[in-house]
């Protein structure tokens, strides 16, 4: 009989060694709820325009119970493959975690048994694609989708490129045409690498387009290629905190939550308070992105700054990415925030440590310094640094990202060639014999703030009884890193209500007091105080009391029970009962 991990092993579709279309993909979380259907439910939260579901899991044994969830997202861009790769890899990590014995999980990126037992008290919810119409047609086609392959704008009457097959290969790539005027030239160390123009270079001189036709073409005049022009919205400026209509804001979309992609997660967060932590995946970049995503870190509450900061300790630690404030090294334009995006509505609006991570250091692959704003990465890569990009591409990824140019002919500019970069695996997501350590790492890393979760407990601190009346004092205990209101910037979020407890007695027993039927508690304070917090000094940190405890006192009549369930909305439910 094979034991629950051989069986899990057995389910493995390949996801840490290849890239799932959306068939594959639905038979590897379709294969998980079939075989542990205690432990793993799979629903679909919405349907795309095209008619595919959109998976989600929830991990976990009685997943209806309410108590502190973590979610994970991957692939809301189209191209960004691999963020579905590390969205099933938790996944599976956290169906080992229920599946293991306490020796089982040992090995499982060397997590301790406390911690283990902690991370079985926590649900986890996982959208491996949030954009399934977009990876599909990336997968299939090549061609460049931002999210998804719609466009639904009215305004059609302006020039503009339409991707498409040009040379019947089943790609849509690029095209270059041989122009005097052209700002690229093809590198000398690199074939089929066009490089930017400068003025020492001879011809022959490019120009460099997305292999496609041009819509209300006049003719004449080639309009200039744009990420957005024959799919209109970018689902991660499509979330509702601090939404900019266009042209404010690229990619926007008509309205907040325009696409049912971004609308069924906007739905499913505010369904759910319970989620206390946000991974949002992307590539590519080798990086996390945390808030502040619109002011600087000075404007961030000192406390909820310590906790980014632990994080990104050990997140460092494991992955080799740092972490940044998406204000003060992820603007692409100084001083000009991102409006709409995903993590900032999670970290504003729901209350949740929310943070992106751009998959894939492709930057320190071939071995760029990292600049002062690390966002300068994608935005000052020197002639050198392209040329040893198309070497490192040759030598380890077997030269799939630049590949030959080949004559086709057009059916409005004429003469052309079509190829030129198919940078789908190896240089905006990792080759695929890379996949697995990326997995483990992102995996390993974010399973350290799953165990963050507050962890409400009750105990018995004092009992007297006199004649018929019994007088029960209780303690209610955070024993979580984090405290029941998680952030202080969540705080005053109205679905971040405070503890509370109902009771009632049972049997032959009554409350003296009804009143106490319903008593506030509070919030608790956790354990963690983050990294570089004031109660972390040396020589002057103590601890801030015992603000993570609170006593309550009950006076019970009679023989029977008292039944308690204490919790919120937020960190989920606990029962106790008192004999009296």
């Amino acid at each position: 009989m094979p034991s629950p991990l051989d069986r899990l092993a057995a389910l493995d579709r390949g996801f840490r060694t290849r890239y799932l279309d959306h068939e594959a993909l639905t038979a590897q979380v379709r294969a998980w709820s079939e075989a542990f259907p205690d432990l793993c439910r799979l629903r679909s939260l919405g349907e795309t325009l095209e008619g595919r579901p959109l998976w989600h899991l929830t991990i976990g044994p009685d997943p209806d119970r309410i108590r502190p969830a973590v979610w994970v997202d991957g692939n809301m861009h189209a191209s960004e493959l691999a963020g579905s790769s590390v969205a099933l890899g938790l996944a599976e990590d956290a169906l080992r975690l229920h599946l293991a014995g306490d020796d089982d999980g040992a090995a499982l990126h060397h997590l301790g048994p406390h911690l283990r037992d902690r991370l079985r008290q926590v649900l986890v919810y996982v959208m491996p694609r949030m954009s399934p119409d977009g990876a599909e047609c990336v997968l299939k086609t090549g061609r460049y989708v931002r999210s998804a392959p719609r466009d639904r704008r009215a305004n059609r009457q302006h020039a503009r490129w339409v991707t498409g097959d040009i040379d019947g290969d089943g790609l849509a790539l690029l095209m270059r045409v041989e122009d005097p005027a052209g700002e690229f030239v093809e590198s000398a160390d690199v074939p089929n690498m066009l490089l930017p123009r400068r003025l020492e270079d001879p011809p022959p001189y490019y120009r460099l387009y997305p292999e496609g036709t041009i819509e209300n073409f006049d003719g004449h005049q080639v309009p200039e290629p744009n990420f957005l022009s024959d799919n209109q919205t970018d689902l991660n400026r499509n979330f509702p905190y601090s939404w900019h209509h266009e042209p404010e804001q690229t990619g926007a979309g008509a309205f907040p939550g325009s696409e049912p992609e971004s609308r069924a997660v906007i739905e499913f967060a505010h369904a759910h308070p319970e989620i206390f932590a946000w991974l949002n995946c992307h590539t590519f970049g080798g990086v996390f992105i945390r808030p502040l995503g619109e002011q600087p870190d000075t404007k961030m509450h000192e406390e909820d700054l310590a906790v980014f900061r632990e994080i990104a300790a050990w997140s460092e630690e494991l992955t080799g990415y740092p972490m940044v404030s998406g204000f003060e090294e992820f603007l692409y334009e100084p001083d000009r925030p991102l409006y709409g995006d995903l993590s900032e509505f999670a970290f504003h609006q729901r209350g949740a440590i929310a943070y992106v991570v751009e998959l894939w250091d492709l930057f320190r692959q071939i071995g760029m310094k990292r600049p002062k704003r690390f966002v300068d990465y994608y935005t000052h890569m020197t002639r050198a640094d392209l040329v040893n990009l198309g070497k490192w591409d040759r030598e380890h990824n077997r030269g799939r990202g630049f590949i030959p140019w080949r004559p086709a002919r057009h059916p409005q500019l004429g003469d052309v060639e079509v190829g030129g970069v198919d940078p789908r695996f190896g240089l905006w997501n990792p080759p695929e014999d890379r996949l697995a350590e990326v997995c483990a790492g992102q995996s390993a890393a974010f399973l350290r703030v799953a165990a963050m979760a507050p962890a409400l407990s009750v105990s018995r601190v004092a009992r007297e009884v006199r004649g018929d009346v019994t007088r029960v004092a209780l303690a209610v205990d955070n024993t979580g890193y984090l405290p029941t209101y998680i952030l202080q910037a969540a705080r005053k979020l109205e679905h971040n209500e405070p503890l509370s407890i109902d009771a009632r007695a049972l049997g032959g027993a009554e409350l003296l007091d009804p009143a106490a039927a319903r008593l506030a508690v509070g919030h608790l304070d956790g354990w963690g105080r983050g990294l570089y917090g004031s109660a972390t000094l040396i020589l002057h940190g103590q601890s801030r009391g015992n603000k993570s405890r609170a006593v309550v006192t009950y006076h019970v009549r009679g023989h029977g029970v008292l039944e308690l369930r204490i919790g919120s909305c937020r960190v989920g439910w606990i029962d106790h009962r008192e004999e009296v």
